[in-house]
Parts: structure tokens; sequence; C-alpha cells
């Protein structure tokens, strides 16, 4: 467990490094087609998986539908950084977990339904989910064009690079 932590901490740093390098408008700027998402509203996407992913409810189980969608966290980094932090804190209370085994509500596309999970699926789950939302802000920062320093940024470590002579 303590490695997907670590993991999941590498790649989730990884938003607050653009977090740093962005102004309020870069964040909530929603002008690329053809989705006209912003960074920020797939940031706070992120974050809120993560946050459903620590927080048990009341019959001890992990709702995934049961997101905050503040969107402040969309249009503001101080937010978006406050709510970073809060996850990194509760991450790294994990690793004192003395079970893996937890039920998880989510919609598929045909209604809620209860899923047998471990913690270590879960956040590896969540680490990939983050790392395909990577790869859709690389996407807007380019058309915005916005450059970040990350040139790892966006891609699976399990997926080669492009290079020059993939490109050509």
């Amino acid at each position: 467990m303590k490695r997907i932590i670590e993991s999941t901490l590498l790649t989730l740093s990884k938003s607050k490094n653009i977090l740093t390098q962005l102004s309020n408008e870069e964040l909530s700027n929603a002008s690329v087609s053809p989705y006209y998402s912003s960074i920020g509203s797939h940031i706070r996407h992120l974050y809120d998986f993560y946050y459903c992913s620590l927080e048990l409810n009341e019959n001890g189980k992990i709702d995934l539908t049961s997101r905050k969608r503040d969107l402040i966290v969309e249009a503001c980094c101080d937010s978006a950084i406050e709510y970073y932090n809060s996850i990194v804190s509760k991450l790294n209370s994990l690793e004192n977990l003395s079970k893996d085994k937890v039920v998880v509500i989510d919609d598929l596309g045909d209604g809620k339904i209860e899923i047998d999970y471990t913690y270590s699926a879960l956040l590896s789950q969540a680490n990939s989910h983050t790392i395909h939302h990577y790869a859709m802000i690389g996407f807007i920062l380019d058309r915005l064009n916005i450059t970040i320093e990350d040139p790892d940024f966006g891609y699976n470590p399990s997926t080669p690079k492009p290079t020059e002579t993939t490109i050509n």
C-alpha cells in the first residue's frame, strides 16, 4: 500500500505544479473546443474522485457518486491548492490503514451499484484516471498556448513517449 500511496502522491503533485504556474483566468478558461471544459474543471473532478475515495459514508462504504463539485476550485488556484493539500493529508493517513477491503458505490451508466474493492485497487484506478485527465489538460494547455515545466505530464509511465522519428 505504501508504494501505491507514494505513486499517487507523485502523480497528484503534478497538478499542484500546474496550479502554481497558472493564473485564475487560465485555470477557468473553457474556450477550447470540442468540449469547452477548463483545466480547473478537470482538476476539480480529479480531486473530487480522491475526496470520495477517502471518505466512508454512514454505512462504511465509499460512494464515488457523492462528489463535492465545488466550482470555486475550478476558478481559483489557491482554493484548488487547499483542496489538494487536504487530499494529500488524507492520503498520508492511509499508511496506517488496518484493512484493505472496502465496498464502493458507483454508477457505471445503469444506476448505482456496489462493488467489492480494495483500497489498493481504488487508488490504482484513481491514479490511472488522473493521468488520463492530465492528457486532456495537456491538450487544453496546448490550445491555450500555455507551456508548463513538466515533460512527463499526461503520459502514463508504461506508455512509450513519442520521439522525433515517430512523429515524422
